[in-house]
């Protein structure tokens, strides 16, 4: 396979994978193809190169920007500005769980909190399914949320050396 096309596979590969990961796809595209270009990148060559509009292509690399995953490069006698992307994929890994967390983890918890102070009878049925349900819910988010933090402050060689005592292999 040529590079061009291994190329448009991965940015399309990747832009679908992006939706699983809590963003659009054309935003998951222009991650993707700044994360393999060697070079930084203008906004007009992102347009170019995915055949987006301006207004797509500046929305989705501030929205880019705001997750942690790419940084705008100042070139100097430039009055365009230029992107780059993170290329260690561990810290791309542990940015976008970091921002999952803080978009989705972190305010469910005080709302389970919240709900777990249910007023009613624990005896009647439907207020201790209720609690109960929550609670579980809870309890499971609170322990998501514990672990989810160790990854995001862990070495990469210590996560997954952890990771493969956790299930018994022999590294």
């Amino acid at each position: 396979m040529q590079l061009a096309e291994a190329k448009a596979q991965f940015i399309a590969n990747w832009g679908r994978f992006g939706t699983n990961w809590g963003i659009n796809r054309t935003m998951a595209q222009i991650h993707a193809l700044l994360l393999v270009s060697p070079d930084h990148l203008s906004a007009d060559e992102v347009m170019e190169q995915l055949n987006i509009s301006r207004g797509n292509a500046n929305m989705n690399l501030r929205e880019l920007i705001d997750w942690g995953l790419v940084q705008k490069v100042i070139v100097p006698g430039e009055r365009k500005e230029f992107f780059t992307a993170e290329k260690d994929i561990w810290k791309v890994a542990r940015q976008i769980v970091k921002e999952r967390k803080k978009r989705e983890l972190d305010l469910m918890i005080p709302v389970l909190k919240d709900l777990s102070d249910v007023e009613g009878d624990r005896r009647d049925k439907a207020v201790k399914t209720f609690t109960d349900t929550i609670q579980n819910i809870r309890k499971f988010s609170e322990q998501a949320d514990r672990t989810l933090d160790t990854m995001i402050k862990a070495d990469e060689h210590w996560f997954w050396s952890s990771l493969m005592k956790l299930f018994g292999a022999k590294h």
